[in-house]
């Protein structure tokens, strides 16, 4: 029976898809506009027995799929990122209404998203095994790279449709099959996503989608064992979840978690440019994003003029309706989401903090905006320091020298990005080496780009995506030693 037992007309019913066919299930979980907190659909709550059909499906799919030669498999890729960029107005709209993005960080998603998907469908050619000298006359020693099989792909809501391809494009071109899981904050774009899926000439049960409750679907997908490899992202705790599910199994993981990025404005740096950077990295997708900048350490000398400007930049920060025109900023995803951040704000003004601009939410009688906030006057030890906030909050320290910034940078239990503002090279080179983090940028926003490696350190994650790199982690290595001189025999 559906939770909501009277829904109006307005509100879709998604169904999942397994096996090439759509699906639906008893209970139907309901999705909300975080901009209006009115619901706008409802997905299945998938059952353990449904995802275990997906399981199925995908490894039916698998070994058919592996024998394709890998150009073909990158066709049927192409094929399906045509369809999404003919699909992106649709496909846009759907992200902004169920995750509160505003529209053009949506579209610049559903762009960038079948771009990927183009560029690791050009790797079908590129998947290099090796020949290796033997100690032995007579003998051959060859290195294959081989799919691992069904991958479970477990998604995050922040980016959700880019999320999806990130994924399954690169799992797919290396000869696997998939079964993605959405949030169950933002399903709505994978199950539009699916219906792409469908009606394109892919092979029935390479992709499959199954919507639910992450406590039902994550522990059935990850503990499964007929799933090779899980691929999450999301919070530290969920990764945590994965790793105990997938470890009775040793399936493989690989997750991409938390971050608490730090950024440092040294004493020489481009304050123009040290301030558009840094509050346009906070304030993307409303600070809901693991890269973005989190913290800031700026040197002493600069503090009063660089707090001024930042401060200025994000009072003028315009929030709003995702769909107007000029909104830089949506609101939260959830309630949850919108109390997580008021909670960590009311922390760090009982820790000490002060608020420069913000601090509050943005009420607006109804949705879940929370206001661009600066914090200033934070230390080290404050919890706004040292936990994810995923909001458009920033909190400011300083520094005195290098040193000391690098080690504050480097006191946290995170490592996924980091940044430094300066026109030193040695000061430049020293971070590049010196900061524990997975990527750090110089003198620029905190984004990474398809080609390099995105990649935590420490508690930001396992493995990593994107690039030669990322393709790697959807494949095995198979030895095969080869004795072809039978007259030794």
């Amino acid at each position: 029976m559906s939770t909501l037992a009277n829904a109006a007309t307005s509100v879709e019913q998604y169904r999942m898809l397994i096996d090439g066919e759509f699906v639906s299930s008893r209970t139907l979980l309901p999705v909300l506009n975080p901009a209006t907190e009115e619901v706008i659909s409802e997905v299945p709550a998938a059952t353990p027995e449904q995802v275990d059909a997906a399981v199925l499906a995908a490894e039916r799919a698998q070994s058919d799929w592996a024998r394709l030669p890998a150009i073909r498999r990158a066709g049927h890729l192409r094929e399906i990122a045509t369809a999404i960029r003919q699909n992106k107005s649709l496909l846009a709209q759907t992200i902004s209404r169920e995750q509160g993005k505003i529209l053009p960080l949506a579209e610049i998603e559903v762009d960038f998203s079948a771009d990927y998907i183009d560029y690791m469908a050009e790797f079908a050619r590129r998947i290099q095994g090796e020949i290796i000298p033997s100690d032995r006359s007579g003998e051959n020693i060859f290195l294959y790279k081989a799919p691992i099989g069904v991958v479970a792909g477990i998604l995050p809501w922040n980016f959700p449709f880019f999320l999806i391809v990130r994924k399954m494009a690169p799992a797919l071109v290396t000869g696997n099959t998939i079964v993605i899981k959405p949030s169950g904050e933002t399903p709505n774009n994978a199950c539009e996503f699916a219906k792409l899926v469908a009606e394109s000439s892919l092979p029935r049960g390479v992709f499959n989608l199954v919507t639910g409750k992450g406590s039902v679907v994550g522990p059935a997908l990850a503990g499964h064992p007929r799933v090779g490899m899980v691929s999450l992202t999301g919070s530290v705790e969920a990764g945590s979840a994965v790793m105990q599910a997938a470890a009775p199994n040793i399936t493989k993981v690989s997750l991409e978690l938390g971050g608490k990025a730090p950024a440092i404005v040294a004493a020489d740096a481009d304050l123009d440019l040290a301030v558009r950077a840094i509050r346009d990295s906070r304030i993307i997708n409303t600070g809901q994003v693991c890269n973005c900048a989190e913290r800031v350490y700026v040197h002493e000398s600069l503090a009063d003029e660089f707090s001024a400007r930042m401060t200025d930049a994000m009072r003028k920060t315009v929030s709003g309706d995702p769909f107007s025109d000029g909104v830089e900023m949506g609101p939260l995803v959830s309630s949850a989401q919108l109390a997580s951040v008021e909670s960590a704000v009311k922390q760090a003004r009982a820790d000490g903090a002060e608020v420069a601009t913000g601090g509050a939410r943005d009420d607006r009688g109804r949705g879940y905006y929370y206001q661009p906030t600066v914090l200033t006057g934070c230390r080290q030890s404050m919890e706004i320091m040292r936990k994810e906030i995923f909001g458009p909050v920033l909190p400011m320290a300083t520094f005195s020298n290098l040193d000391e910034a690098i080690a504050l940078a480097n006191d946290c239990e995170y490592g996924l990005t980091s940044s430094i503002f300066t026109r030193n090279l040695d000061a430049a080179m020293r971070a590049a080496n010196e900061l524990k983090f997975g990527e750090t940028y110089i003198n620029r926003e905190h984004f990474e780009a398809m080609q390099g490696f995105h990649a935590g350190w420490r508690k930001s994650g396992i493995g990593g995506a994107d690039g030669s790199h990322g393709l790697e982690e959807f494949l095995q290595t198979r030895v095969v030693y080869m004795d072809y001189d039978t007259s030794k025999n």
